[in-house]
């Protein structure tokens, strides 16, 4: 309820006439809006830049539960019933080691992390921390560790594992990898706030600290299993570490990232070398079972009503190629990888990496080895990481030697030595997979799957 002075009222004071009833009607209402907004201002300590909203209310801990280092693919599988009771039971611990002073998250050193009850796929978050000396400490993404903060200082003894890099990098990384150590050194002095702005495309992932580019785009490895290829969940939480010694968090803001704009990030990556190979306009530079492929709105469509490959006119060896595709319900398609020109592309060539809506009722039987990305009938690739049907995806192709990666919306879903493969679907060998040099091209199932933005680099 507004309460307004009651000096204003005109009936209640005797200086006031009639005549300027009106006049002090305007000011009871402006005094109401004055009133409401700082009710409003109360209610809302903390202010989102425009597109964002808070992950930390500024009041209190609501949207927020404890997790440790865990493999966040254990409990998020658990059902729903067995996930609130962990919830749950996490909150006497947060409850005992963290607090709200003001607008600021405070934690002292210990106990669970907090970790959001919501979930993220592609996302930027915003966020300000600062610790003291000796402190350390990190941001799980998806769940999974980390970006790295601690004391940079010689004295706190870490130069040896990558303090002296700064804070910022993907500590958890491999020795070697991009990211593991942040670009350049940024953190600010003790007693100052630090500011971070992530950006998470599937498993890449983009860190500034203190407005300062310090991870470019690298991949966020999977820390809870390095033994094969498995990217991050494809959604998950984000935590804050904590690890020895205060640290203080404020203006926790995050906004989604829909498909067009994570696709043309993920396109910018090392852009240098990258030709196109499809005009937009016309087959011009294609070959192959051209009527059975259409070109409408600088896309190419596979026809619904006939088959067969679309190659280019030009052969590769090694490559790296780059583009978008768009499977409808139950589409199927494939990528013909150093096709010879004749024959079916996943035999006579060196292999179809598959292209289907992996959702589709009618595949759900199928073989692990015939699902999207799969080196097909030989390699399966990992699943969950398709968008939703009908929006576009990211998909780059790397071939060496007889080597291919598969990256599929900024995660790592494929990565095999095809001259390792003995065991194949059916018994059924692939002639084609030693070759050496072919053509690129799509592999057509009578199923209207679209491509667009085609590019390719040639490797050494």
């Amino acid at each position: 309820m507004v309460k307004v002075p009651l000096l204003i009222y005109p009936c209640l004071n005797p200086m006031i006439t009639p005549h300027s009833f009106g006049l002090f009607r305007i000011i009871v209402k402006l005094v109401a809006l004055v009133l409401v907004a700082s009710q409003l201002s109360a209610d809302q300590p903390v202010h989102p830049p425009e597109g964002f909203r808070a992950l930390f209310n500024g009041r209190n801990l609501s949207g927020w539960w404890g997790a440790k280092t865990e493999n966040p693919r254990e409990w998020m599988a658990l059902p729903a019933d067995k996930l609130n009771a962990k919830r749950e039971a996490s909150l006497a611990d947060i409850r005992r080691h963290w607090s709200v002073e003001g607008d600021e998250l405070v934690n002292g050193g210990a106990g669970l992390y907090l970790t959001s009850e919501e979930f993220f796929g592609d996302y930027e978050l915003l966020i300000e921390y600062r610790t003291v000396a000796l402190a350390d400490s990190g941001i799980y993404l998806k769940g999974s560790p980390q970006v790295q903060i601690w004391d940079t200082t010689e004295a706190a003894g870490k130069w040896d594992i990558g303090a002296k890099f700064g804070s910022g990098g993907l500590w958890n990384n491999s020795p070697g990898t991009a990211g593991k150590n942040p670009l350049v050194l940024a953190d600010r002095a003790f007693g100052e706030w630090n500011q971070f702005r992530i950006i998470q495309c599937g498993a890449r992932t983009w860190v500034w600290l203190n407005d300062q580019l310090v991870v470019d785009g690298a991949i966020l490895e999977n820390y809870f299993d390095k033994t094969r290829v498995q990217p991050i969940p494809a959604r998950g939480p984000i935590q804050l570490q904590t690890h020895g010694g205060e640290i203080r968090w404020r203006n926790v803001f995050v906004r989604n990232i829909e498909p067009k704009e994570a696709n043309a990030r993920l396109s910018k990556i090392t852009p240098a070398g990258f030709e196109s190979i499809f005009n937009g306009r016309d087959l011009n530079g294609w070959d192959g079972s051209t009527e059975a492929y259409a070109v409408r709105d600088e896309t190419i469509w596979a026809s619904p009503d006939s088959g067969g490959a679309l190659f280019t006119t030009e052969s590769y060896a090694n490559f790296q190629a780059r583009l978008e595709f768009k499977v409808p319900s139950g589409g199927n398609n494939g990528l013909a990888i150093r096709y010879p020109g004749h024959g079916n592309p996943a035999y006579d060539g060196m292999t179809e990496l598959q292209v289907l809506d992996n959702t589709g009722p009618r595949y759900t039987q199928l073989d692990d080895r015939q699902y999207h990305g799969s080196a097909y009938g030989m390699v399966p690739a990992e699943r969950g990481y398709q968008r939703s049907v009908g929006e576009w995806n990211y998909q780059e192709v790397t071939v060496v030697g007889s080597t291919i990666k598969v990256e599929l919306n900024g995660n790592i879903i494929l990565q095999t030595d095809l001259a390792d493969v003995t065991e194949y679907m059916d018994d059924k060998k692939h002639p084609g997979k030693d070759l050496a040099t072919g053509y690129f091209g799509f592999a057509g199932h009578k199923s209207p799957v679209g491509f667009r933005n085609i590019s390719i680099k040639r490797l050494p």
